[in-house]
């Protein structure tokens, strides 16, 4: 699993910031802030993403993902559950999972592979049992979601957007 300490911490930073999210370290030793899911695990309150450098890169990334994903409204009273606190719906959720997929790409050193292989070893789960198997076969919902809020081009490409 690859986590940010194997990235250069700045480089997510700056990458980050280009979703107006910034990202905030915490300690080896103490729970991550805004975490839904404990552990490791990245968390997000309002526009500061927190990550430890034990964090899975794709949970950095999935996080991210919702922040995009959600209006301006719910992103303002966004804290640690992105889909039940904040409102969002499975379509959505499909959508955050596609883009994280999309950012990996976008992200230096990491790629559409490895975050395949890591979205498998963390157990996402998909009908066609795999993350590949799901974003190439079964995840038109979550295209149709991305392409009609305009955070993706035609070509498949993130737009470096915010939902509006």
């Amino acid at each position: 699993m690859h986590t940010l300490a194997d990235f250069d911490f700045e480089i997510v930073s700056e990458f980050l910031k280009r979703f107006r999210l910034n990202l905030q370290l915490s300690a080896s030793e103490q729970d991550i802030p805004g975490s839904f899911w404990g552990e490791s695990e990245a968390g997000l309150i309002k526009n500061t993403l927190y990550a430890r450098c034990d964090t899975p890169i794709h949970s950095i990334l999935h996080e991210a993902g919702h922040y995009i994903c959600m209006t301006q409204k719910r992103r303002k009273k966004l804290h640690t559950n992105a889909i039940g606190n904040a409102k969002g719906d499975f379509v959505e959720e499909n959508a955050t999972c596609y883009l994280q997929i999309l950012l990996a790409d976008e992200l230096q050193g990491y790629g559409r592979n490895k975050i395949f292989m890591d979205m498998d070893a963390w157990g996402y789960s998909f009908r066609l049992g795999s993350t590949q198997a799901w974003f190439e076969n079964d995840s038109q919902d979550a295209q149709d979601f991305l392409l009609q809020h305009k955070l993706i081009d035609e070509n498949n490409k993130y737009r470096f957007i915010l939902r509006e």
